[in-house]
């Protein structure tokens, strides 16, 4: 019996073995045993800034000799309000006010709730589905895995599962409807309008998705028409645009938030992972004051949740110094700027037989893993190619996010890189040697 298995963690895999880790520095993990880790998957898609940062440590321990924890039910804290500020600040205009909790799935969690009580605050009780993507997700709690669109993430969990409807993605490498852009029109944006008239109008809450997606699509970011089209039509139809920036926000697409790149503000965003870079667990909803009217109009002074953990002034304190740690060192244009230099390399990995497609924006970047280039034929799921290679990598030193099943929800293998904003093109240059040597071993042992 292994250490591993004679501790007391129920580990998410438990035939994997997983080195114990004891110090982070910059792009770089070590373990105990002394081996080092280059973590271009930020672990994952998390660590906008980088491990290590000794002035985010210092703000926590600053915080923790005020106070830990008084609970957000009954006070407010100087770190959550000025956290607050600072976040709709960094905002685009018109956002308004901000809902601290403790991750990503909650943030969905309570987007959700909130597009519920607007419609209720506007004597619209009929409206209560969300209407999200095919190959989408939101989060693991059950609320959240309702409205995702992934087969894999959701087949255990079906029998809880409330309905909701779901449109095609914009994913024009293997476009859903069969179509080609630009002839297309975007046929994907205005499913949503069939939809809404299919589900009935009056039935519609909102429409909920990432401006690229992670790993149950693979970085997938949809052409420059698509989201004017979705604003226009949830503005005709009075539906909540509402968009999950968990791993887009805080200057991962080299934007402040994802969905800038669109030029559209949404009326609810749902944010996590950078905004305190994985040092505390920290997640926020950010919402236009189109919707705080609602709430202010309707006379509904209580919002309940029953997070305990909202608000908790230590994360919050976290988060401050994050995200002013971001602005004073520019890393959202340094995302942009090394982005850039990411892709322009990156694209090199098309030449190899099994990559289709190299995708994303800024430091969020996608491989598909294809059987067959000029069919872009995927492997068969028992393979588990995006595993196996994510694997081989790791056994390197170098950290990749593996996903699968974006073609139906079964077939289909993606790696994903989001390494830290910090990264030089010395160490982008790194991570694709790394890489490419992985490949072009995956690839040997297939044929």
């Amino acid at each position: 019996m292994t250490a591993q298995q004679q501790d007391r963690i129920f580990y998410r895999d438990r035939k994997k073995a997983y080195p114990v880790i004891v110090r982070g520095e910059g792009i770089y993990l070590f373990d105990r045993n002394g081996k080092k880790y280059i973590d271009a998957s930020g672990g994952p898609l998390v660590v906008n800034i980088g491990h290590g940062v000794q002035e985010i440590m210092d703000a926590m321990v600053e915080q923790g000799r005020k106070v830990c924890f008084p609970y957000g039910g009954h006070f407010a804290t100087e770190p959550q309000i000025d956290l607050a500020k600072e976040v709709v600040d960094f905002a685009p205009p018109g956002m308004a006010k901000v809902y601290f909790v403790s991750g990503g799935s909650e943030a969905v969690e309570i987007a959700l709730k909130l597009a519920r009580q607007y419609h209720l605050g506007k004597g619209e009780p009929s409206r209560s589905k969300i209407i999200s993507r095919w190959q989408s997700y939101h989060g693991s709690t059950v609320g959240c895995l309702s409205i995702a669109g992934h087969t894999y993430y959701r087949k255990d969990y079906n029998p809880y599962l409330t309905h909701h409807p779901h449109i095609p993605a914009p994913y024009c490498y293997r476009c859903p409807l069969g179509r080609e852009y630009p002839s297309c029109g975007i046929a994907c944006a205005w499913s949503l309008e069939r939809t809404i008239k299919e589900e009935g109008k009056e039935t519609i809450a909102a429409f909920i998705s990432e401006p690229v997606t992670g790993s149950s699509l693979g970085a997938v970011a949809p052409p420059s028409e698509y989201f004017p089209i979705i604003r226009e039509i949830c503005d005709r139809y009075g539906i909540l645009f509402m968009v999950d920036e968990v791993i887009t926000g805080y200057g991962r697409t080299g934007k402040n938030f994802g969905i800038e790149h669109w030029n559209v503000t949404p009326d609810i965003m749902a944010t996590a992972k950078g905004i305190t870079s994985g040092y505390a667990p920290l997640g926020a909803v950010i919402m236009h004051e189109k919707v705080y009217d609602v709430f202010e109009k309707s006379g509904r002074s209580s919002f309940f949740t029953g997070y305990t953990y909202s608000h908790h002034p230590m994360s919050c304190a976290v988060g401050l110094a994050v995200l002013r740690y971001i602005k004073k060192n520019k890393l959202v244009e340094r995302s942009a700027r090394m982005g850039e230099y990411l892709f322009s390399k990156f694209e090199l990995l098309k030449e190899l037989p099994i990559v289709g497609d190299v995708r994303g924006k800024g430091l969020l970047l996608g491989i598909e893993l294809v059987k067959d280039k000029g069919k872009k034929a995927t492997f068969e799921r028992s393979m588990k190619m995006a595993e196996a290679t994510a694997r081989k990598a790791f056994e390197r030193g170098l950290v990749v996010v593996p996903g699968h099943g974006f073609e139906d929800g079964v077939v289909g293998d993606i790696l994903m890189l989001a390494p830290p904003f910090i990264v030089s093109e010395s160490e982008i240059d790194m991570i694709f040697d790394l890489l490419r040597e992985t490949l072009l071993d995956a690839h040997k042992s297939i044929v």
